[in-house]
Parts: structure tokens; sequence; C-alpha cells
């Protein structure tokens, strides 16, 4: 039996979930090509010749999935009942990627096709202790810079997620929820390694959230010159994960345990973290506590990391809510994904 372990870090001033239904989700939107190769990494690699690095990996196996950060956090918030609406660019190989998304619930009417250019691609190689090299080609997502979110949706949404993509597209976009006091979720991750110091720093102002990971985090740190008692003073929530080590959680001077969740087995963790955010967006979209947000996150988050794919999971409701309650306590208030199902059925 192996485990998927949650826990979050809330700082700042005590923050009240308030319910944001209308979510908005901009980012990346790709095909993944997953290959896994039967070794180890760290076997291959001359600490003495990093300098001069030049490997190549013979893999078992290769397969294309849907991807994309943005694109797998509405997959799985689709699942849990909710109706996101999806905001990129894509190519014109999109086609058939818009009635998947679409079949489970999805609003993709706000996403660009532009059909001089393919959609992005995401080439990721795991090996068996599941460390990954990964490469990304922007195709379709290097044009987002062109676009705003006020140009296809006129309306104030309650939430925007600015998770990874052009670079220059999230400072854009970041900038536009500020000027337009939308609240917003910095998700940068992946562009991490892409953004500035400088850059972090406008990104991530005015935000209402910021997830990342020990390694973006630290990360982040070394380019801004902040420490992460700053980290948790510019954001009001500020979300840090650990992989395998599990996460921490702080609230003001109060810390929040997630317990593990059960996994059956660890077969990808290509993902994980995007199925974790859909859970807290879950939760934040009832207007429930950072508690059950968390866990919701932790069995999303689980059930991605029992599949290969990032959107190859599939559960019902009921049966997303009786594994919950295998685990955690909901106080019933889980009974309401059910109505948001019966909603989504009629549409």
């Amino acid at each position: 039996m192996v485990y998927c372990h949650a826990v979050f870090r809330f700082v700042a001033q005590q923050i009240e979930i308030t319910n944001m239904h209308d979510i908005i989700v901009t980012g990346s939107i790709a095909y993944d090509y997953l290959m896994r190769f039967p070794g180890q990494f760290r076997e291959h690699i001359l600490r003495d010749k990093l300098d001069q690095v030049s490997l190549s990996f013979l893999v078992d196996d290769m397969t294309r999935h849907y991807g994309g950060v943005a694109a797998n956090i509405v997959y799985t918030l689709g699942r849990l009942g909710l109706r996101p609406r999806l905001f990129g660019t894509v190519g014109k190989d999109f086609g058939d990627y818009r009635h998947h998304l679409e079949a489970v619930g999805v609003d993709t009417t706000l996403v660009v096709q532009i059909d001089s250019v393919f959609t992005a691609s995401f080439f990721a190689n795991t090996d068996l202790e599941n460390n990954q090299i990964a490469s990304f080609y922007s195709g379709a997502m290097a044009l987002a810079r062109n676009y705003r979110l006020s140009d296809v949706y006129e309306s104030k949404p309650d939430l925007v997620v600015i998770s990874p993509n052009d670079p220059i597209a999230m400072q854009s976009l970041a900038q536009e929820c500020r000027e337009r006091g939308i609240r917003f979720l910095y998700d940068p991750s992946q562009q991490v390694p892409r953004l500035t110091g400088s850059e972090l720093r406008q990104g991530m102002s005015g935000a209402f959230a910021m997830v990342v990971n020990q390694y973006e985090a630290d990360m982040i740190c070394e380019k801004t010159g902040m420490t992460l008692s700053d980290l948790r003073r510019e954001i009001d929530v500020l979300v840090i994960t650990r992989g395998k080590h599990g996460s921490s959680v702080y609230m003001n001077d109060d810390v929040v345990d997630v317990p593990i969740v059960p996994a059956g087995q660890i077969v990808d963790p290509t993902g994980v973290g995007d199925a974790f955010r859909a859970g807290l967006l879950c939760g934040i979209s009832h207007g429930w506590d950072w508690k059950l947000a968390g866990e919701i996150g932790a069995l999303c988050a689980c059930y991605v990391l029992e599949q290969v794919g990032t959107q190859n999971h599939v559960f019902t409701v009921p049966e997303f809510i009786a594994r919950f309650r295998a685990n955690f306590d909901d106080q019933n208030r889980l009974d309401a994904l059910l109505k948001n199902q019966t909603i989504q059925e009629k549409l």
C-alpha cells in the first residue's frame, strides 16, 4: 500500500473562503507524450561533467495523452460536477480535445483556436524512482500573450487561476486582474525557472493565493531575494507541497494537518499537483473551510497518481464521496457535489 499525503501552508491573516462559483482557469493546454525509462537517471549523470551534458535514454514505451496544467485542472473540476471555464490558446489539432473536455462539463467557449499552429506539447520521461526529465513545446501557447481575459469574457469572474502559460501572458493576466479587482490564484510552478525574480514578484503581487512545490518555493526565494517568511506576508494563502514528504499548513500561528489518503499503487506522478489544485478549487467554490478543501485535493491527487496520464482518471461523484468518507469526515458537506452533478446532467 502506498500513500499520497497533502498538507498545506496558509499564511498571513485569517482567510475566509467565500463561495466562488464563476472560476476561470487560464494556462497551458497541451498534448502530453509520456515515456517511461526502466532505470535511474542518477546512474547516468556524471557530476564532474555537468558542463558538458549529453544524455540519451532508451524508453520502453510512449503514450499520448491530453494535458496542459490549465486543462488538467478543469478536467478534474468537471469530474467533481463543477463547470469551470477554460481560457487559453490552442492549435488546429484541438478538435478531439475540445470534445473530451466538454464531455465532463468544462466550458471551452473561452478557448482561442489558432489554425496556423499546433497545440502545445509536453514530453516527459520518468524513471523508476519517479524522477522526471521534461521538455515543453509552446506551439499555440506562445500566442497567448496576444489575448486578454476581457477579449473573450465580458463579465467579472469570482476567481481567476493563473497557471503556467506564456510568461508574458501570465504577467498580463495578473495585471488585468489587479486592474479589474478580480481575485486570482497565482500558480507559476513549471514556469518558475523561466521567470525572473522581478517577474515573479510582480506576478504574485496582489494574489489571493499562490501554489508551488518546495523546490519552486526555494527557487522563488533565491530569484527574488525573499525569504519564506516574506512570501507568507506577501500572499494571503501560500501552499507549498513536498512530494512524498507531504506538506505543511499554517494559518497565522495555527497548524492544520491533512492526513494521507491511501492509493492502490503509484503509476505515474505527472499531473498530481494539477489534480490537487482542482480539489482545492472545489472547496473554494463551495465556500468550505481550508481543511476540507485540502482533503478533497489530497484525494484528487491520488486518483491521478494511480493512472498513466493526467486526464485518464475516472470516477463518479458518488464514488468520490464514498472514498472520501472512508478517509475523512466531511459532515455530509460533500452532498453538495451530488447537486452539482444533477445540474450538469441537465445541461
